[in-house]
């Protein structure tokens, strides 16, 4: 499916997003980037309307389920994160010492020239590929995707013991980001 075929038409229904990074660079491996995600999920939860039920940060992706509160748009909230997460990273990656400086700046600029819109580095895929979820069969599959994904990857062996994650939450544990289990 193309990306058109993707489209967030009910701005406060529960959809599973995906925010996936440039080429799918490896951006999420050091704690300071992944930190800034933690930060701005919880700023959008506690500032912009957001609802999160569940999500994941791998290396060069974020799964969420999620909507927007009554008065707020998720279409808005996710530009205004992706916004703000591209920037700090941009500013991240030039304070920290990496290793792979050049090469990610390289990379996000090279993205960046064959987008009008963008003026130096894309840091960001466009697309979100929204599903929405209409049912609590499709709610549980895709809750229960996000928290496999660590596993997957073999980066960890049982979900809960992932901290970029809700698994946790959903055991009872106080994970990093303010989400709500009960939809």
């Amino acid at each position: 499916m193309s990306s058109e075929n993707y489209a967030i038409e009910d701005q406060n229904a529960v959809y599973f997003l995906t925010f996936t990074i440039t080429d799918w660079v490896d951006v999420f491996t050091r704690s300071c980037y992944k930190i800034v995600v933690v930060d701005s999920l919880n700023y959008c939860i506690e500032n912009k309307g957001l609802t999160i039920y569940a999500w994941c940060l791998m290396s060069n992706h974020i799964h969420l389920v999620a909507k927007a509160n009554e008065n707020f748009r998720l279409s808005d909230i996710i530009r205004d994160f992706k916004k703000f997460i591209a920037k700090k990273i941009i500013e991240k990656i030039n304070e920290v010492p990496e290793s792979r400086k050049e090469w990610l700046l390289y990379r996000f600029s090279f993205a960046g020239k064959f987008d009008h819109r963008i003026k130096n580095y894309k840091v960001w895929q466009d697309t979100s590929h929204p599903i929405l979820l209409d049912s609590n069969y499709l709610i549980d599959q895709k809750i229960n995707y996000i928290h496999q994904n660590p596993v997957r990857a073999l980066i960890v062996q049982n979900d809960i013991d992932y901290i970029f994650s809700s698994a946790g939450d959903y055991t009872g544990a106080k994970g990093m980001v303010n989400i709500v289990t009960e939809i």
